[in-house]
């Protein structure tokens, strides 16, 4: 059990699911994701993951899901560009 693959797992995981059995699901479900993030086999076996919870996108406002770009320090916004002369062509 320990030695199991990704593609291992996933069988187990669809079984389980196809059986209702939807917590057994879960737990493979967490093997594989922390298989996916580096962890071996054995530390992925070992991972408590039940009080893991995982945010939905939206759960906390329209819009929250998004990721905010800081800026790095010191950098300016560029200027915006002139609206007498954008869209014409040069000649």
């Amino acid at each position: 059990m320990m030695n199991k693959t990704i593609e291992d797992l996933q069988r187990d995981m669809e079984a389980a699911a196809h059986a209702l059995d939807f917590e057994e699901a879960r737990r493979i479900r967490d093997r594989i994701n922390l298989m996916r993030g580096g962890a071996n086999a054995t530390e992925a076996a070992e991972a408590d993951t039940s009080g893991l919870v995982r945010q939905r996108s939206g759960a906390m406002g329209l819009g929250s899901s998004r990721q905010r770009p800081v800026p790095p320090p010191g950098w300016k916004a560029p200027s915006k560009p002139d609206p007498m002369t954008s869209g014409r062509k040069r000649k």
